[in-house]
């Protein structure tokens, strides 16, 4: 194959395309997969992706996934307001982790070493002694 024949980008739109071309029993494979461009291991991949995901579309279609259409004003309202809470439980629990974690930070770090004053060493800084 030159350069100037390259084959169409494989959007998801020419592999289901492709998926419906090889479905039928009397389908030339060899023919459409070289059509296409494509290996046979390419169009068993298309094949799995398509097919979880025809059942992933008809599982949420079910009764058993459906969302409950009609909601009350006060559900919503009781709804929002465990939002609130739960926020505000969050922020608090996160703002004592912050500060626990500060402190255990703070046990476990090497003890500082005094600062020297102006002109002398670290040794002598905790000396008042003036001649």
């Amino acid at each position: 194959m030159l350069n100037s024949e390259r084959r169409p980008r494989m959007t998801a739109a020419r592999k289901l395309e492709l998926y419906l071309a090889t479905r039928s029993a009397d389908a030339p494979l060899g023919e459409i997969l070289r059509q296409y461009g494509v290996h046979l291991d390419d169009l068993r991949a298309i094949e799995r992706v398509v097919e979880s995901s025809a059942l992933a579309g008809l599982k949420a279609q079910s009764s058993h996934g459906r969302q409950p259409t009609d909601v009350s004003p006060e559900r919503v309202e009781q709804l929002e307001q465990e939002l609130v809470e739960k926020t505000r439980a969050l922020a608090e629990l996160g703002v004592s982790f912050a500060l626990l974690e500060k402190k255990i930070v703070r046990s476990h770090a090497p003890a500082a070493r005094p600062k020297a004053r102006a002109g002398g060493t670290p040794s002598d800084s905790g000396s008042d002694c003036r001649s």
